[in-house]
């Protein structure tokens, strides 16, 4: 027992040095006990002692314990000496048996090491395995706990690479306030944790990224959005406009509805389906609102998208190139313009906040200005009628489209007003060239005209100018064809033209919202222009030219009265053509009548004018001898050509009304009695015999002959022959040589020679009297020479009396 002891002792001593020096004094003191009093193996003693912290104490306790024991040992060694002794023999007895039972332990114990080996390596397999299985385990209830967390990671980063950015930040939001807290004791939830700031980041400048390219490719679709708009407003309203026509489609061919792939028949449902959402995807723009707002930055996103949409509406108001050039470009600065608007009114409706009614409304008065500006300045420069009609038609149209979206567009409805005068203005410069000679002479009225009556040859073709020209006239609708009408090609023409201005200028009020008596009036008013300004410039013009023969100018005037009767179905055809009837109708009437009247006027004087002039050519061909001793017995040649022109020009009078033919006879037969009495005054002429003033007088005869022969009828009797009175009693005074009766009735009425001025007969006297002088260069003692020269001399002595006298002085005034 005792050596039991001190084994267990020993073995326990070997231990000792990882005892902990802290143990408490009472649990060294048990396991000291325990250790002396278990037959057991004291293995889970020592164990015990080991991971405890009083080892120290433990030792100190155990040398004290075998101090003890050494003493008692002793002790009882020297009281049990003999005994000892005796033991000591008994264990050297023993000692024998000890060694063989020791043998047969090892080999027993050898064997049964040999036979528990596998034991104990299946023994340490299945440790090894029970801890893999506890570690699994623990694995997989921590991947349990892990694996939301990964996949709400993998569902966040998915959505970013579909840019799907708001689900995404809701991912996100989900991750690190619900998931994220439920295993955060691991070190790659730290990391996530870390990363969160840097994924939100990443979401917003994601969106933003993705805005920046929706603003980008608005701008690219913002044309077709307009085009689209303006279509379907055109589909609505019905408008007739050539705005969608193909590119080289004459104007006046409106776009049908059977040929525009805009105007098929489509339903309310169908028609709504046709907007912003077909071409754009606003989805980055709700996109990125959300997320602002969910991160608290919404405001931060409205100013950046305010900001950055004013400056693309700045874009979208520049003119694209020179507008005036081509239609295309209004097209597309409409297009663009309506675009910008159409989405934002898609934006305002469809977001809360984002853009407001006051900020668009705001935004679309600054750029209206800019508008009215840009198609002023670019119109200005447009000199094609066609292409300001066609923009006025798209002007229309714009400011329907925009009115549909709740946007007001009252200045550029006072401007179409400006268009309308320049308008008027471009007309009136293309009537110019219609009317005058610019281009092609075929095509100009009054230079394609041969101003003869125009011959009509059969029914068909008098129907044909009657349709295109109100004219009736009994006594010439009587006689068989070939008839001759009493005005020129021109008349028609110009009447059909004053017809095509009067419906260009009706296109142009259509679809202004004008009533009826304002539109009625704003076309007679640009007619009235057409004919006071431009036809009667060109009638003008026209009465004027050198080329124009006295017979042309005669059918001009005879023109001028057709034109003029038919202006009362010129103001029916504005009345009809604007839809004014009774009361409405502009009480002001056209003012054609009056342009045609001073045209004729101004016609009938240069006739007159024409008329002397010619005369006055063949009066430059008179060749007089002054110094004739006797006449010729016959007229001088140019008065018989004088004669005969002047019967040829009349006949072609006819057609004139009698006044002006009249007038035209008389002026033209003083015009001719006042140059012959010129030749008798002029100075160049120095002499004038008898001879010479017989013949004159023979001369002067034809002319009365002419005046007896009522070339124009509708003459008093003898009204025509008082324009040679004063010649002819001149020249009768002269050669019956009755002074007598002449000093002594002048003054009276009942003269013979009542016309006869002193001062013309002083003048023709003393040419006489020169004559005389030159003949006769010697003396002469004849008696009835010297009485005639006295006689002479007396008569210029009475006359000149006559002239220098008071009383002749009153009578003259």
């Amino acid at each position: 027992m005792a050596e039991s002891s001190w084994r267990k002792l020993a073995l326990a001593v070997s231990f000792t040095t990882i005892v902990s020096e802290d143990a408490a004094n009472t649990r060294t003191d048990n396991l000291i006990k325990e250790i002396e009093a278990s037959e057991e193996p004291i293995g889970p003693t020592l164990r015990a002692i080991q991971d405890g912290e009083d080892q120290q104490r433990f030792m100190e306790h155990l040398n004290s314990r075998i101090a003890e024991h050494d003493r008692d040992i002793e002790r009882m060694c020297n009281f049990h000496y003999q005994g000892f002794v005796d033991s000591i023999g008994e264990l050297l007895k023993v000692r024998k048996h000890a060694e063989k039972l020791k043998e047969g332990v090892l080999s027993t114990n050898k064997a049964l090491q040999r036979s528990g080996q596998p034991v104990i390596q299946q023994a340490d397999e299945l440790d090894k395995t029970r801890r893999t299985q506890r570690n699994i385990v623990a694995t997989v209830e921590n991947l349990q706990l892990c694996l939301p967390v990964l996949e709400m990671y993998c569902k966040l980063n998915e959505q970013m690479d579909n840019k799907r950015y708001y689900p995404a930040l809701k991912t996100l939001e989900q991750l690190e306030h619900t998931y994220l807290p439920r295993v955060k004791r691991y070190r790659f939830c730290e990391e996530m944790a870390e990363n969160i700031p840097k994924l939100r980041e990443g979401i917003k400048d994601a969106s933003m990224s993705d805005l920046k390219d929706f603003l980008e490719s608005i701008r690219k679709h913002s044309d077709w959005i307009g085009e689209e708009a303006m279509k379907q407003v055109q589909r609505r309203s019905n408008i007739e406009t050539s705005v969608f026509q193909k590119n080289g489609q004459n104007e006046s061919t409106l776009v049908e509805a059977d040929t525009n792939p805009f105007t098929e028949e489509i339903t309310e449902e169908e028609e709504e389906e046709v907007n912003a959402q077909d071409k754009v995807d606003f989805s980055p723009v709700y996109r990125c609102l959300h997320i602002y707002s969910v991160l608290g930055e919404r405001d931060v996103f409205e100013t950046y998208y305010r900001k950055q949409r004013a400056k693309q509406s700045k874009l979208a108001i520049q003119p694209q190139g020179n507008m005036y050039e081509k239609l295309q470009h209004y097209q597309k600065f409409f297009y663009q313009i309506l675009g910008f608007f159409v989405v934002e009114d898609h934006i305002m409706n469809t977001t809360e906040g984002l853009v407001t009614r006051e900020y668009l409304d705001d935004l679309w008065n600054t750029s209206l200005a800019k508008i009215t500006s840009v198609l002023r300045n670019n119109s200005a420069y447009c000199t094609d009628a066609t292409l300001l009609l066609q923009v006025k038609d798209q002007v229309v149209l714009f400011s329907q489209t925009l009115n549909s979206y709740g946007f007001g567009t009252i200045p550029v409805y006072e401007l179409l007003f400006e268009l309308k005068d320049q308008y008027n203005e471009i007309l009136m410069k293309k009537w110019v060239q219609i009317f005058r000679l610019y281009t092609d002479p075929r095509s100009d009225i009054f230079d394609s005209d041969n101003y003869t009556a125009i011959v009509v040859q059969s029914e068909q073709e008098y129907n044909n100018l009657m349709r295109t020209f109100p004219f009736t006239d009994e006594t010439i609708e009587k006689p068989p064809y070939p008839r001759r009408l009493p005005f020129s090609e021109f008349v028609p023409k110009v009447y059909h033209q004053i017809k095509e201005f009067i419906y260009a200028c009706h296109k142009f009020s259509q679809d202004l919202h004008l009533a009826q008596t304002e539109r009625d009036d704003m076309i007679r008013k640009s007619t009235n222009i057409l004919l006071t300004r431009t036809l009667s410039g060109c009638l003008s013009e026209l009465i004027k030219r050198d080329s124009l023969g006295l017979t042309e100018l005669v059918q001009v005037t005879v023109n001028t009265i057709h034109l003029e009767n038919a202006c009362k179905f010129l103001e029916a055809f504005i009345s009809n053509i604007t839809g004014t009837t009774g009361d409405n109708i502009h009480a002001q009437g056209l003012q054609s009548t009056n342009i045609f009247r001073d045209a004729r006027s101004e016609a009938e004087l240069e006739i007159y004018k024409r008329l002397n002039a010619k005369v006055d050519e063949f009066l430059e061909l008179a060749s007089y001898d002054w110094t004739l001793d006797e006449s010729k017995g016959h007229a001088s040649g140019y008065i018989q050509d004088v004669i005969s022109f002047l019967e040829g020009s009349f006949k072609a009078f006819k057609h004139l009304p009698g006044k002006v033919a009249q007038t035209a006879c008389l002026s033209t037969c003083k015009h001719l009695a006042q140059s012959l009495m010129e030749f008798l005054l002029d100075d160049n002429v120095r002499f004038i015999s008898m001879g010479a003033i017989q013949q004159f007088s023979l001369d002067v005869i034809q002319c009365e002959l002419f005046a007896n022969s009522e070339p124009v009828p509708g003459f008093r009797e003898g009204a025509l022959q008082m324009t040679f009175l004063e010649l002819r009693q001149l020249l009768d005074l002269f050669m019956a040589w009755d002074w007598s009766s002449y000093l002594a009735d002048y003054g009276q009425s009942t003269s013979k020679y009542s016309r006869v001025n002193p001062h013309t007969a002083i003048a023709i006297l003393e040419k006489m009297k020169d004559t005389e002088k030159k003949k006769t260069f010697l003396p002469t003692f004849k008696k009835n020479e010297r009485d005639r020269k006295k006689l002479m001399d007396m008569v210029l002595k009475q006359l000149k009396a006559l002239v220098t006298g008071p009383t002749s002085k009153a009578q003259a005034h």
